[in-house]
């Protein structure tokens, strides 16, 4: 089940986000989210503006993530490359993460997040080797290098949703 988080939820949704940096870090990408990104000031913000969402599975929260229907100013200038679609609005997935205790946690977001809107763009860290297989293996296409507000570089992703047919 999908629903939108409350802050209510702000506790659970910080020790994910730790537990996240911690896989993060052993995984050899120590510094995309660093020590304390996502700051819990952008995750109210985000509860706010009905931006952050979780996946609950039997009533625990499995995974966190912002999903933003618009254009995102950071995916406007896009380098090494291009969208494979730079016309149909989008939809945009960031600070994805897992509770680790489920498998196909973030496959399920991407599928979600998918049924709201026709083309679906994320952005990942050259290091975070596990978002971009995770990517790659739903069917998302690497399309260039964006920077993100500080100016470091990040690899961009996007997947259009099947044509529809006529009729």
């Amino acid at each position: 089940m999908f629903r939108g988080a409350v802050r209510g939820d702000l506790p659970q949704i910080l020790k994910i986000y730790a537990h996240a940096r911690a896989v993060m870090k052993a995984s050899g990408n120590p510094t995309q989210w660093g020590d304390n990104f996502p700051p819990q000031e952008l995750l109210e913000e985000d509860i706010d503006s009905n931006r952050l969402f979780l996946y609950v599975v039997n009533g625990q929260i499995e995974a966190v993530f912002a999903f933003i229907l618009g254009a995102d100013p950071t995916y406007a200038a896009i380098e090494d490359g291009q969208w494979l679609d730079d016309t149909l609005p989008y939809g945009t997935v960031h600070r994805l993460a897992s509770a680790g205790k489920q498998k196909g946690v973030a496959s399920a977001v991407l599928d979600w997040s998918m049924e709201h809107c026709q083309s679906l763009r994320a952005d990942t860290h050259a290091d975070n080797k596990i978002m971009q297989h995770l990517l790659e293996k739903n069917g998302f296409t690497r399309c260039g290098v964006i920077h993100v507000a500080d100016g470091s570089p990040r690899f961009a992703y996007q997947k259009l949703a099947p044509a529809q047919p006529l009729g």
